[in-house]
């Protein structure tokens, strides 16, 4: 196991800090990273050739996103799942509509972590914002265009690290609450969109970091943030810890693979003490010699 060193070709892209910065897409049409802050109600666009950056509000929090097929966006944000247009910088706001309703099952509910599968089905979990409830009414949930949104899996306290093997027969998803820190692994169904035969892939608790959010390189390897420590580890899909990265913040939140070569970990914070981590919020790229897989995009 290798651990690199935190400032050892890491660089902060941009000079924005996002209050939960979440969700990172690498769009390979546009060669742009885009991203959410989650309690700003703000979504992030970074164009890498030129170092410029675009922000849109947003009306409520997005924990989580996806690209679609027609250019435009899925969003998954506190009441439910809602399709934007396309993102164009200089727009003062984006065009929204909800195409699915959610009925969390408390007040004070959102959606986190989510992306799609290879097949273009949109995958999302909700959680209870007030962590310290370590409230378990969380859920899973699965959307496409014919069958609409369907809750999948429940007794979730934060859901995270949602992923998918190369080959889409594998889906990984992680609870990052304290009180579970645990990574499962599912098979994986590719023609009706079911997980089955759920078992530990990870046990976090006697490694650095709560595991946060999550990517899968080309190699089937899965790279996950370790929020508190700093650490991005990567694990085989024997779920053999493979490394450890240091970042220079202490809550890594999201990782995704991006660039033209896709060679590229770009790795989103969560901010915290201006004293103690002056950089928390902020983004990260780093070359971590693997390449990573196009993220896919919703079916229609």
């Amino acid at each position: 196991m290798n651990a690199v060193a935190a400032t050892m070709g890491i660089e902060r892209i941009g000079n924005m800090r996002c209050g939960v910065g979440e969700s990172p897409v690498w769009h390979g049409g546009e060669r742009a990273l885009y991203w959410t802050d989650i309690p700003n109600r703000t979504l992030w666009r970074w164009d890498p050739s030129s170092g410029q950056s675009s922000s849109w509000q947003l009306p409520e929090m997005a924990g989580c996103m996806a690209m679609a097929a027609d250019g435009g966006w899925l969003l998954a944000m506190e009441s439910g799942l809602f399709r934007s247009t396309a993102f164009v910088p200089g727009m003062v706001a984006p065009l929204l509509r909800r195409v699915a309703k959610v009925t969390h099952a408390r007040e004070g509910m959102r959606f986190n972590d989510g992306r799609c599968d290879r097949q273009g089905r949109f995958w999302a979990g909700t959680m209870v914002m007030d962590m310290s409830r370590a409230a378990d009414d969380g859920q899973l949930y699965r959307y496409d265009f014919s069958d609409g949104v369907t809750p999948v899996l429940s007794s979730l306290i934060t859901p995270n690290g949602l992923a998918f093997s190369p080959d889409g027969r594998t889906m990984y998803l992680s609870d990052s609450h304290p009180t579970r820190q645990l990574v499962w692994a599912f098979n994986y169904d590719i023609d009706t969109g079911t997980p089955s035969n759920q078992r530990v892939f990870v046990d976090m608790t006697a490694l650095p970091g709560r595991p946060d959010g999550a990517a899968v390189d080309a190699e089937g390897c899965y790279w996950i943030c370790g929020n508190d420590a700093g650490q991005i580890h990567r694990f085989t899909p024997a779920g053999k810890l493979d490394r450890s990265i240091a970042v220079p913040v202490a809550k890594p939140a999201m990782c995704a693979f991006g660039g033209e070569k896709l060679d590229t970990l770009y790795v989103t914070s969560i901010r915290t003490s201006d004293a103690e981590d002056p950089m928390s919020g902020a983004v990260f790229a780093l070359q971590p010699g693997v390449q990573g897989l196009p993220e896919p995009m919703l079916k229609d």
